[in-house]
This record gives C-alpha cells, structure tokens and sequence, in this order.
C-alpha cells in the first residue's frame, strides 16, 4: 500500500531551504548544499562507504507520485520540469485548480486540493511511496493527519535562516530503523 512520505535534505539547524527563495534560486541563497550528499561530496564527506549514494537510489527507486506545493511547482518548473522524478505523476496542492498538462519531463500534473490530492497520489502512485515536496504543504499534511513518514537528510551545515520544516507544527515521530551516516546523517520516522 502506498504511504505519503516527506524525504527532505535539512540543514542541521532546520532549515529545507535557503533565504530568498526566487525562481533564479528555487532552494534559496546556498540551499543547492543541502543536495551534496546525493553526489556524495559536501562538508566532511565520507569515502568509501557509498551510503549517500545507496539512500539517494533507493529513494528515487520508492517514488510512485508526487505531491507538490503549489509555490514548489512553480518554482520547480524550469529547473527539473515539475519533480526530479520524470515520467512520475505529480498532484499540486492549490485552491487555484487548472487543466491537468504533461510537464518537459514527461510526468502528467493535476491540480487539486489537500485531501484529493493525497488521494489521487496513492492511487496513482501503484504501490510506491508518494513523496512530499513543499515545507509548507509537509505541514499542512501532518496536521490532516495524512502524512505516513518523514525521512531526513541532515546535512552538517548551519543556513542560520531559511525556510523552516514545519513551521511550528506539532507531532510525534517513532523511529524506523538504525540512522544511516555518510555525508548527511539519514533517518527515518513513522508519524504516530
């Protein structure tokens, strides 16, 4: 059964993106660092081990659907045509509803709101995990009650100031398996 999962790269002070998020710097000022781990370079990068590598392949092989907030997708667009993940289907969450288009990347977008879109993704999402991009939307998603998972990338960089993870929302987290090291410190959660 599909589960809707956030796995998000955050800096070890919180933050999932960089200040001044703009269409030129869809991660913010300096927020492309928060990804160096899936090249296994970065801040006192480990060698030999291929941990970083063998969780970034194994994240792309989980994703079925995506839900995309509506600010993320627009960002999203020109960079990676929509999600990072072509061919995958992707749900934005809006009050603004638009005709459903195929992106450059070859994945089909539909737009509609939180509960339906959710909905839509685990039915499309065959089985796969539907992944969460969107700090905002993550939030909105654990206060519905509809968020399965959270999966973090903790990256050994302090940002000081960016786009916060959760905004102050509240939860319980239980842990899923042992954390896994590389350049990012890898760890998994069941939303309670």
């Amino acid at each position: 059964m599909s589960k809707i999962v956030l796995d998000v790269s955050i800096s070890l002070d919180g933050f999932s993106a960089g200040p001044n998020v703009r269409p030129d710097e869809p991660m913010g000022d300096g927020g492309e660092r928060l990804h160096d781990w899936m090249a296994g370079e970065g801040p006192d990068a480990v060698t030999g081990t291929g941990a970083d590598i063998e969780v970034r392949d194994a994240v792309n092989a989980s994703v079925g659907a995506a839900l995309i907030g509506r600010r993320t997708f627009e960002l999203g667009l020109r960079p990676w045509g929509g999600t990072p993940w072509p061919h995958t289907p992707g749900f934005v969450v809006t009050h603004r509803i638009e005709e459903d288009f195929t992106g450059d990347n070859g994945g089909r977008f539909s737009f509609d709101g939180l509960e339906a879109a959710a909905r839509r993704a685990k039915e499309a999402a065959g089985g796969k995990d539907v992944l969460v991009l969107g700090a905002n939307l993550a939030g909105s998603l654990l206060t519905a009650g509809l968020l399965d998972e959270v999966h973090l990338h903790v990256m050994p960089i302090l940002m000081g100031e960016g786009t916060p993870l959760f905004g102050g929302v509240r939860a319980e987290l239980e842990p899923l398996g042992a954390p896994v090291g590389g350049v990012a410190a890898h760890l998994r959660y069941r939303v309670r």
